[in-house]
C-alpha cells in the first residue's frame, strides 16, 4: 500500500493534482452513453480494471486500481451484470461494482391483460431463451418482474404463476363475510371482471359489491368483457358487440344466465382480487359510465333506467352516438 500511495504522489507531482485526480471524480468528462458490462464471479481489481479499459469504460486500467487502492474502500467488486457510463467518475464506477448495484432486467405485465398479451409480451423481451407458451387464463399476477439475461423465458413464466399463486393464498384467508365467491379459483374469475369493467383504483371495491349483490340475489352480472372475451382472447374488440354475440352461448357470456362465467377473462392484479374478497357494503345492483372515465351507481331498475339516458345524452352531444 505505502509503493501505491508513494506512486501516486508521483503521478500527481508530474501530471499535477487536479489532472491526476480528474478520472476518479469526473471533473470535466462528458460521460457517453451507457453500456452493458459484467463482472465475473471470482474477478480481482485487477482484472476488472483491464476489462474497464478493454470495454472503453476507462483511459488506464494502472491508473484505475492505483485510485481505486488510494481513494476508494477495500470492498470487494461484486459479479453481475452492470450499466456503466465511459467517462463517469471512476470513484462511482467503483462504489457501483463493491455495492453490486447491478443492471436490472425487467419485465411488466399490467393488471387486466390477458393470457394471449403476457406470452407475447414475454416472448418479445429481448435475451431469454425458448418461447413461452400461453399460460393458462388467470394464473398470472401482473406485477414486474426481474429476469436475467439467457433465462429460459418458461422459468420467467413460472415465477409469474408462483406469484399468483401466494397471492391467493394470503389473500384467501383474509375474505370478509361479504364476499360471495366461494374458492380462490371464483375470486380470480369475479376478480378479472371487475378489473376489466372499471379502470379506476377507487372503484374497484364498489364495482365488485355490485356484482356481489346480484350473484347473491341471482341476477345476471350482464357484463361486456365476458361477451367480448371468446371473440378476441381477450384483446380489445375495436367496435360495438353485435346482438348476435349477446346472444351466443359460450360459457362465458353472462348476458344469458346468472353466475360467473366459466373462468376468468383476464390476470386480474392484487387489488382486484382483494376487492372481490372484501367488497364494498353497497345497494346498487347496476352501473353504467358517467363520462369521465368512472360510472355512476343505482340501486333500482328505475334509477339505472335514468342514469343511462344521461350517458346517451352525453354521447350524442359529443357526437358519439
Amino acid at each position: 500500500m505505502r509503493r501505491a500511495v508513494l506512486a501516486f504522489v508521483a503521478l500527481a507531482v508530474l501530471l499535477g493534482v487536479p489532472m491526476a485526480l480528474s478520472p476518479w471524480f469526473g471533473w470535466g468528462s462528458k460521460p457517453g452513453p451507457a453500456q452493458s458490462f459484467e463482472v465475473k464471479r471470482g474477478a480481482s481489481l485487477a482484472g476488472v480494471a483491464r476489462d474497464l479499459e478493454e470495454a472503453g469504460l476507462v483511459s488506464s486500467a494502472g491508473e484505475f486500481r492505483l485510485l481505486a487502492r488510494v481513494l476508494g474502500s477495500d470492498a470487494p467488486v461484486q459479479a453481475g451484470r452492470y450499466r456503466l457510463q465511459p467517462g463517469a467518475a471512476w470513484g462511482d464506477m467503483l462504489v457501483a461494482l463493491q455495492k453490486g448495484e447491478v443492471e436490472r432486467f425487467i419485465v411488466t405485465i399490467p393488471e387486466g391483460w390477458p393470457a394471449v398479451l403476457v406470452a407475447e409480451r414475454l416472448n418479445a423481451v429481448p435475451g431469454l431463451n425458448g418461447k413461452a407458451a400461453v399460460p393458462a387464463e388467470g394464473s398470472i399476477l401482473p406485477d414486474t418482474y426481474e429476469y436475467q439475461p439467457g433465462e429460459d423465458r418458461s422459468m420467467v413464466l413460472k415465477r409469474m404463476q408462483k406469484a399468483m399463486t401466494k397471492t391467493l393464498a394470503d389473500l384467501w384467508p383474509k375474505r370478509t363475510a361479504r364476499a360471495v365467491v366461494k374458492s380462490p379459483a371464483e375470486a380470480v374469475v369475479l376478480a378479472s371482471i371487475v378489473e376489466k369493467e372499471t379502470g379506476k383504483a377507487s372503484e374497484r371495491r364498489t364495482i365488485a359489491g355490485v356484482y356481489s349483490n346480484r350473484l347473491a340475489v341471482g341476477m345476471k352480472l350482464d357484463a361486456d368483457p365476458t361477451v367480448i372475451y371468446p371473440i378476441t382472447a381477450g384483446k380489445p374488440l375495436g367496435r360495438r358487440i353485435r346482438q348476435s354475440e349477446l346472444r351466443r352461448d359460450t360459457g362465458y357470456n353472462t348476458y344469458l344466465k346468472p353466475g360467473l362465467p366459466k373462468g376468468p377473462i383476464a390476470n386480474p392484479g392484487r387489488d382486484s382480487i382483494m376487492a372481490v374478497l372484501d367488497p364494498a357494503e353497497t345497494d346498487a345492483l347496476y352501473f353504467v359510465a358517467d363520462g369521465s372515465g368512472g360510472h355512476v351507481f343505482g340501486k333500482t331498475l328505475a334509477e339505472h333506467n335514468a342514469n343511462v339516458a344521461r350517458w346517451f345524452a352525453l354521447r350524442r352531444q359529443r357526437g358519439e352516438m
